[in-house]
């Protein structure tokens, strides 16, 4: 009897380890078209991005033109990522992390992760679709 509880026990606290390591493929955005009512300059576009970026705690800074890093942190989890932008497309790709078990042989992170860059994405829109 005993055998069968630390048995149980010990199944129980795999399925809670497996279950919190949620993990999934990393979430990048290819691409995406800037939609704008009019023709906006690349710096227009930056500007986006970086209202964006700022209102979800994303810490924005422009590398040189034509690129940006977002860095999010939240409690002990770090996520970076590189910004390639101009008046016709940006694409958002993973660059760095910490916390978030990113597996770069599997192509994944902790589902979290693509929920952040998710709603960057949406902002980004968001922004660009008011100009």
């Amino acid at each position: 009897m005993k055998k069968l509880i630390k048995l149980i026990f010990v199944a129980a606290i795999g399925l809670f380890v497996l279950t919190g390591c949620r993990t999934a493929a990393v979430y990048n955005v290819p691409n995406s078209p800037v939609e704008a009512a009019k023709k906006v300059s690349d710096e227009k576009v930056y500007d986006a991005i970086k209202t964006a970026g700022t209102s979800l705690g994303w810490i924005i800074k422009k590398v040189k033109p034509g690129v940006a890093e977002a860095r999010l942190n939240i409690r002990k989890h770090m996520a970076l990522v590189e910004i390639r932008y101009n008046n016709k497309n940006y694409s958002i790709n993973y660059k760095n992390s910490m916390n978030l078990n990113y597996d770069s042989q599997k192509g994944t992170i902790h589902s979290n992760y693509n929920g952040w860059v998710q709603n960057l994405d949406n902002a980004i829109q968001v922004q660009l679709s008011a100009m």
